[in-house]
């Protein structure tokens, strides 16, 4: 008796509760047509991570060893696969954890010369999330939003993974154009022929990714590009709907890992014009840090990795519904906010700091990290607990950033008192907890001058593309981290947390 012949055609994957349906490949990977809706791959789909979790609900997909590895029996039994290792063969039902999601953006109206009746478009391209919007470069009003998901994150969370997935031979320059075209497109319907200009940030991962210019020099020390410079485009280049006229730009970047996205945030945070010290902290995968005044500034990168947005923690998610977001002691009980008012299905980024700074103020946690009564689970918000190996993710995160900051004051011969603002820039900055952040040693400074600044990346590359040229600024200096002698001493000094009295 011969075998039935193979199903020609793709797979339907629908994907709950979204209810949408994707196509992929029978017998491939989902990943790429998972990641456009928001899946998460951090280890960009090697299967080590464990962050890729979706739960079958109709259909049916075989248990691998990298399955086994990550899911309970239990869990195993209740449909719970990796989407990185699915390779299905029939129609499937998923449920996924990422659900909505809010992306930052900024809708300051910023001054304009008035001189211009056309319209320009600005893009922040972060590693995780793209925000654009489209400006009336006469009122310097906002005319249009539009945000999306980084595509590469199919390639992994992080710059270092897109640059190990570039390295093995991916494409991840032709996904962003494809996808900020779209973005452009739209931004664009109703107005195409008055689009002047389209200006990108980004840091410099992303820069040279969608430029197509080399990353190898960014794969090993001193991560060092010789080509930060800012880069030009026509429509054609890109295959953009544009008119032939517009001027695509991608900003100059500052250095190593510090891209055009701190340069824009030097900006519009007001550091190059204050009279006093100021700061600005991104506290994304890289952890950038800029501080300085009218006189000069200084930036570095730190590799805080992912933490902050809940990458690489057991049971972390995006801020999306179903994550703890934000967590309160009453007594000594918590009492946790869940992003929708819906069950709690894991933590996202500014929950992780709450519930980590409330455990250390009631004595479940030790300054040292250790849980205190070594069962290695802090319970959070049912089902949802920290595992000992989230609280290390987490200092090792909050250790890089606060090593750096006191290295730059160093570098500057100052002190936090110096400091007349501190500026949280990015999505965690604006949502996380300023109380928490200092509970935990994530910030080193007086309450009253650290307050949350939005996207000052959007915001700054508005100021840019409204001003005659670049604004003038202050001598901009690279500090390279990983080359100071006393970085790693620094580093083990602010891994471990402030010590608290247990109330």
């Amino acid at each position: 008796m011969t075998a039935e012949p193979p199903i020609p055609g793709p797979v339907q994957v629908r994907l709950e509760p979204l209810a949408v349906e994707v196509e992929v490949p029978r017998g491939g990977s989902p990943v790429a047509a998972l990641a456009a809706h928001g899946v998460e791959f951090p280890c960009g789909g090697t299967g080590e991570c464990g962050g890729c979790g979706v739960r079958v609900l109709s259909g049916w997909l075989p248990v691998t060893e990298a399955d086994r590895s990550v899911f309970t029996a239990d869990q195993l039994a209740q449909g719970w696969r990796l989407a990185c290792q699915a390779r299905p063969e029939s129609p499937l039902v998923l449920e996924c954890g990422q659900w909505q999601m809010e992306i930052l953006a900024d809708a300051a109206v910023v001054p304009a010369n008035g001189k211009s009746k056309a319209n320009k478009i600005i893009i922040d391209l972060g590693t995780t999330t793209i925000a654009a919007q489209v400006v009336d470069t006469a009122t310097g009003g906002v005319l249009g939003v539009e945000t999306a998901l980084n595509p590469q994150a199919a390639s992994g969370s992080d710059v270092m993974s897109r640059i190990r997935a570039v390295l093995e031979g991916r494409d991840l320059t032709t996904p962003i154009r494809t996808v900020l075209g779209s973005l452009v497109a739209r931004l664009a319907d109703g107005r195409r022929d008055q689009i002047s200009e389209v200006l990108l940030v980004g840091n410099t991962v992303m820069h040279h990714l969608f430029c197509g210019i080399d990353v190898e020099p960014l794969s090993h020390v001193p991560f060092a590009s010789p080509k930060l410079a800012e880069q030009r485009f026509t429509p054609r280049d890109l295959a953009w709907d544009l008119p032939d006229a517009c001027t695509i730009r991608f900003a100059r970047c500052i250095g190593g890992f510090v891209g055009s996205d701190i340069l824009a945030g030097i900006i519009a945070s007001g550091i190059a014009q204050s009279e006093r010290l100021a700061a600005l902290v991104d506290l994304g995968t890289n952890g950038e840090i800029a501080i300085g005044n009218r006189d000069g500034v200084v930036c570095a990168s730190t590799a805080a990795g992912p933490a902050f947005e809940a990458g690489a923690i057991r049971m972390g998610m995006r801020a999306v519904t179903g994550a703890v977001a934000y967590v309160a002691l009453d007594g000594n009980e918590f009492r946790a906010t869940v992003i929708g008012d819906v069950a709690p299905r894991g933590i996202c980024g500014s929950g992780l700091v709450d519930a980590v700074a409330a455990c250390l103020r009631t004595g479940d946690l030790l300054a040292s990290g250790r849980i205190a009564d070594d069962t290695k689970l802090l319970p959070v918000a049912p089902p949802v607990v920290l595992y000992q190996s989230d609280i290390r993710e987490l200092q090792l995160a909050k250790g890089a950033i606060a090593a750096g900051f006191r290295l730059l004051l160093k570098h500057l011969g100052a002190s936090t008192r110096d400091l007349a603002s501190i500026h949280l820039a990015g999505a965690f900055g604006n949502y996380v907890q300023i109380e928490s952040a200092l509970g935990i040693g994530l910030i080193e400074a007086p309450h009253s001058v650290i307050h949350a600044a939005g996207n000052t990346a959007l915001r700054g590359a508005k100021m840019l593309l409204l001003a005659d040229g670049e604004p003038s600024l202050p001598h901009i200096e690279h500090v390279n981290l990983a080359a100071d002698p006393g970085f790693q001493e620094e580093f083990a000094d602010c891994m471990a947390f402030p010590a608290h009295r247990a109330s």
